[in-house]
């Protein structure tokens, strides 16, 4: 499972110089234990669809961890919202849970500055705001499942983009599809059938040229 060292990899160096050693460390445990879906479908997507394929070294790896640091992060402020640890728990570890959460997310935006993702990562954020907001006020549990959906719609974004082509709406709605129990597991990702499914839906309503010139079409 190349993809998944690569999306840990790059994960990790980009919080390498967090300060101090304790949050750096509690970092570093939080991504051991991650699950790096959202990374990984990053580069499937980005495999499946650029000809010839992309290599991991050349940028990459820094958008699928880009993708996987925002997910880290506003999934752990969703479960310090429904768990409340400043009236239930321990005051000062959620002090530093919220800190952390902080930093995955804005580095995750830094590492998507630059790319074609980036108004797709605003969205995402954005989207998680309202969602919890309704959450808290509404009870709708079902909101809780929206992240996840949209965490790989990004990846996908990410991914396609990274080849020239361009995000369609089917592209889109795949990635819907993928999430709808949640996360996926690595091995799913990496299977054949979704590389053939992301290829299928990228030849699908590309426009003539490179594909490039609509890669941001949020």
């Amino acid at each position: 499972m190349e993809e998944v060292a690569a999306v840990r990899r790059a994960a990790l160096a980009a919080v390498d110089d967090v300060e101090p050693d304790r949050l750096h460390e509690r970092i570093d445990a939080r991504l051991d234990d991650a699950s790096l879906a959202p990374g990984v479908l990053t580069l499937v997507s980005a495999g499946a669809t650029s000809d010839p394929p992309v290599d991991l070294a050349d940028g990459v790896a820094d958008r699928a961890a880009g993708v996987q640091l925002i997910y880290e992060g506003l999934s752990l402020t969703r479960q310090l919202a429904h768990d409340d640890p400043w009236v239930n728990g321990n005051r000062d570890t959620a002090d530093l849970d919220i800190l952390i959460a902080d930093i995955l997310v804005s580095r995750g935006f830094y590492l998507l500055a630059r790319t074609e993702a980036a108004d797709a990562a605003v969205s995402v954020v954005r989207s998680f705001g309202h969602d919890q907001t309704v959450r808290q006020t509404t009870d709708d549990e079902s909101l809780d499942t929206a992240l996840e959906t949209d965490i790989l719609e990004l990846a996908v974004v990410a991914g396609v983009t990274a080849a020239g082509i361009r995000p369609t709406p089917t592209l889109r709605e795949y990635a819907t599809e993928l999430a709808t129990d949640g996360l996926p597991p690595n091995a799913e990702l990496l299977g054949e059938e979704v590389a053939d499914a992301l290829r299928a839906r990228a030849g699908a309503e590309q426009p003539s040229g490179d594909g490039t010139e609509a890669a941001a079409d949020h």
